[in-house]
C-alpha cells in the first residue's frame, strides 16, 4: 500500500481557502485520501438557526475495541491582507526549512502528520488489534456550534466508543515536545447593560447616571479573588474586554452603558457558580443606585481535566523519546474541541510549535513536521500493541 507523505499533503491542504465557515472542496479531498486507506467515512453537514451551516467528516477503520482517535481542524483564519505575506497564503512555499501557508502550523500541518501516519501505520500493521478513527471539523474556528460539538452528540446517538482521543492543536510554546495539554480552563463572557435616567448634567439630581454604575461594579468584578490555582490550573481570572456608552452629547448623562467580560476558570468553578456570584454582586449595586441591568452570558466550556494515565505517559515517553524533551502536562492557553470530545473520551492535546498560528506567514518547521508524523506513528504503534 502506497503510504501519504506529510510534506506533500500538508501543501494539499494548505491549497483549500476553507476559511470558517467555508468548506472549499477540503472534506471531499479529505475523504477520498482517507477512503483509499479502507476507512468508512461520512461527512456530516449541520445547521442552526443564526449559524452558517458547517461540513465536518467521521471516518472510522476498524470495528474492534480499543479506538483511537485523532480529531482537528481543517478551517482557517482569514489571511488578513495577503501584500502583508511574502508569500501567498494559499500557494504553500518552502523557505529556510519551513512550510509557508495558512493553516501550516494550525492546523492542516497536523491533520496531515496524522493521515500521513496512519498510512504509514497500516502499511506495516494490516490487522492490528482494534480501530482507528478521525474527527476533523470546519468550525473549530468560528462559532464551534456546527463543528465538533454536535459530531459528538451524533456519535453519542450511535453509540460510537471512543476509548482516547489526541487533538493535534499546536501545544508547544518555543520547541516541538514541550508541552501536552491535559486539559484546559472553562470560558464564560458576559455582556452587562446597566439602564439609568438619561438627564442635563448640571442636573445629575434629575437623572440617573449608568456610568457611574458600571464602574462601581466593573472594579468590584476586578477585585474578585476567585482562587489561587490549583496543582493542574492557573488562577481563574476575569478581563473586562469592552466598555461603552453610546452618547454623542457632552452635556447630556447617558440612559445606558454597557461592558462585555471573559473569565477564564479552573475546576473549582463551574460557569453557573461564577454566574451566581456575579448576579449578586449587580443585583447589589443596581439596587443600592436605584438602576436595572441585564446581563448575557455566553458560556463557551467548561473547565475539565483529563487524570494522566497509562496512555497519557506512554504519549509523554515517545515525545520525549523523538524529541529528546520530556513534555509538560498542561491546562494552560485558550480553549480546544476536546472540551466537547472529553464527554465521550479521554484525552489530550499535542501537536506543533504554535508561535506564528495566526500570524502573516504561518509557518511550520519541516524537522518538526516529519518528527511529528513520527510521534504519531509510533503512538499506533504502542497503543495496539
Amino acid at each position: 500500500m502506497k503510504t501519504l507523505n506529510e510534506l506533500k499533503l500538508a501543501k494539499e491542504l494548505i491549497r483549500f481557502p476553507s476559511i470558517t465557515p467555508v468548506d472549499a472542496g477540503v472534506m471531499k479531498f479529505l475523504e477520498k485520501k482517507l477512503k483509499k486507506l479502507g476507512f468508512k467515512t461520512k461527512i456530516l453537514e449541520f445547521k442552526e438557526r443564526g449559524f452558517q451551516p458547517v461540513k465536518n467528516l467521521y471516518a472510522r477503520l476498524g470495528s474492534k475495541k480499543p479506538n483511537f482517535m485523532f480529531a482537528g481542524h481543517v478551517d482557517i483564519v482569514p489571511p488578513g491582507n495577503i501584500k502583508d505575506w511574502t508569500v501567498n497564503p494559499f500557494k504553500p512555499s518552502i523557505k529556510k526549512g519551513h512550510l509557508i501557508g495558512r493553516g501550516a502550523n494550525d492546523m492542516k500541518s497536523s491533520v496531515a502528520a496524522f493521515v500521513s501516519a496512519v498510512s504509514t501505520f497500516l502499511s506495516k500493521n494490516r490487522k492490528f488489534n482494534g480501530s482507528i478513527s478521525l474527527l476533523i471539523t470546519g468550525d473549530e474556528e468560528g462559532d464551534a456550534v456546527n463543528g465538533t460539538k454536535k459530531v459528538v452528540d451524533y456519535l453519542k446517538k450511535r453509540k460510537e466508543k471512543i476509548n482516547f482521543c489526541l487533538v493535534g492543536e499546536p501545544t508547544n510554546p518555543n520547541k516541538l515536545g514541550e508541552m501536552i495539554k491535559i486539559g484546559r480552563r472553562g470560558s464564560l463572557t458576559g455582556k452587562l447593560n446597566i439602564f439609568g435616567q438619561q438627564g442635563h448634567v448640571a442636573y445629575p439630581h434629575r437623572a440617573n447616571n449608568p456610568s457611574t454604575i458600571i464602574v462601581k461594579i466593573l472594579k468590584e468584578l476586578k477585585d474578585i479573588k476567585f482562587d489561587r490555582g490549583s496543582k493542574n490550573f492557573q488562577p481563574t481570572n476575569l478581563e473586562v474586554t469592552k466598555i461603552n456608552i453610546n452618547n454623542n452629547a457632552d452635556n447630556v448623562i447617558p440612559a445606558m452603558a454597557e461592558a462585555t467580560f471573559n473569565i477564564r476558570f479552573n475546576n473549582k468553578h463551574s460557569s453557573n457558580s461564577i454566574k451566581n456570584r456575579l448576579n449578586k454582586i449587580f443585583k447589589k449595586i443596581t439596587k443600592k443606585n436605584k438602576s436595572k441591568f441585564k446581563i448575557d452570558y455566553r458560556v463557551s466550556g467548561e473547565a475539565f481535566l483529563t487524570k494522566p494515565n497509562e496512555t497519557t505517559h506512554m504519549i509523554q515517553n515517545i515525545i520525549k523519546k523523538v524529541t529528546k524533551i520530556k513534555p509538560k502536562l498542561s491546562t494552560t492557553g485558550g480553549t480546544s474541541d476536546l472540551r466537547f470530545i472529553r464527554k465521550i473520551s479521554p484525552g489530550l492535546e499535542f501537536g506543533l510549535v504554535g508561535k506564528t498560528m495566526h500570524k502573516v506567514d504561518e509557518a511550520v518547521s519541516l524537522k518538526d513536521l516529519k518528527n511529528l508524523k513520527k510521534i504519531y506513528e509510533n503512538i499506533l504503534i504502542n497503543y495496539f500493541k
